[in-house]
């Protein structure tokens, strides 16, 4: 169902004397995301706060125009969604840079790793699916954007599952797939070695559902993405087929809604049932932005990890993550290469 314009909810508070209105208001001719204006996240209020949350469970994007936080701010509005994710060795709090702006000022090229990655999230994906433990929810914040190109879009996964059949969902719902950041990242040209950094781990690919069910609204949605491969019980050519398919149809109008940054904004979704990627961009010229990124729950997010011989070693951290899947054991065996 598309939102409309005319939908939007108000709710007021009072600050240092003055009624504060607080807008949610849905994203026109598509079925997910909202604009929150009347807010300030760097001072929020535990009722304003609430109010936010019901919105980001509701719409699965928030968009916040000209907030122009500070990194302590960013961090603060980041751990009010749970515990946050370390993303780099060098993380001193919940944010880091998502740049192709190097810390020595010049920008990233081909050669570099972060480069790879960057492009590389150009494809359609969840964050963390590649990972143990998968995440919740993600935010980035506009510090330095090129005046064209360099969007991030969105895909409502929900609104994808909603529209298949019911004999497809059936037939989706008995289905699991790998998740590996080597797996996508191969596909879309570029190699790495396994250095135990973020997703370039020694801890094996999650075997997760292709549907999910969210754990605080109960909806399903699909939860695959470029990191998705292997299906147990196809072939690897059956697997990409079904799973290439799949995406091309859930990515499209009017379950899109694609983004153009203004530095200032901040955009939060939920992991769970959104899917995004970014646009390209003029490599010359630097794209900034602050991201933070928070852990799911391990009682619904946490999956079994298997061997991913694209990486060099194999060393799980907890026996639970590698014990095989009775349903798998007869018939599955990850492809060992794309």
């Amino acid at each position: 169902m598309r939102q409309t314009h005319d939908v939007h909810s108000r709710s007021e508070s009072i600050r240092e004397g003055k009624v504060v209105t607080i807008i949610v208001k849905p994203i026109e001719d598509t079925t997910l995301g909202a604009v929150v204006t009347g807010v300030r996240l760097g001072d929020l209020e535990a009722a304003t706060w609430e109010k936010i949350y019901d919105a980001f469970l509701n719409f699965g994007v928030l968009i916040f125009p000209e907030q122009h936080l500070t990194e302590e701010e960013q961090n603060n509005f980041a751990k009010r969604f749970g515990e946050t994710e370390q993303l780099s060795p060098l993380q001193k709090g919940p944010s880091v840079p998502i740049s192709n702006k190097k810390p020595d000022g010049t920008l990233a090229t081909p050669s570099d790793q972060g480069y790879k990655l960057l492009r590389g999230n150009e494809g359609w994906h969840t964050d963390s699916t590649y990972m143990p433990l998968a995440s919740k929810a993600a935010m980035l914040s506009a510090i330095e954007v090129p005046d064209q190109g360099g969007e991030t879009e969105f895909a409502d996964m929900r609104a994808a599952w909603d529209e298949l059949d019911t004999t497809t969902q059936k037939e989706l719902e008995q289905l699991s797939a790998y998740h590996s950041l080597y797996y996508s990242q191969e596909r879309a040209g570029f190699k790495h070695t396994t250095d135990n950094i973020y997703g370039l781990h020694d801890k094996g690919a999650p075997l997760r559902p292709v549907i999910k069910t969210h754990p605080e609204t109960g909806r399903k949605s699909i939860y695959t993405g470029r990191h998705a491969y292997g299906i147990p019980g196809m072939t690897y050519e059956e697997s990409k087929a079904l799973l290439d398919k799949l995406m091309e149809n859930a990515c499209q109008s009017p379950r899109t809604y694609k983004h153009k940054w203004t530095p200032g904004d901040i955009i939060v979704w939920d992991n769970r049932c959104v899917m995004h990627r970014a646009r390209p961009y003029d490599e010359s010229l630097p794209r900034i932005l602050r991201g933070a990124r928070i852990s799911g729950d391990p009682e619904t997010e946490l999956a079994e990890t298997f061997e991913d011989q694209r990486a060099e070693a194999f060393l799980p951290s907890c026996l639970l993550y590698t014990s095989p899947s009775p349903r798998d054991l007869a018939t599955s065996r990850m492809p060992s290469s794309a």
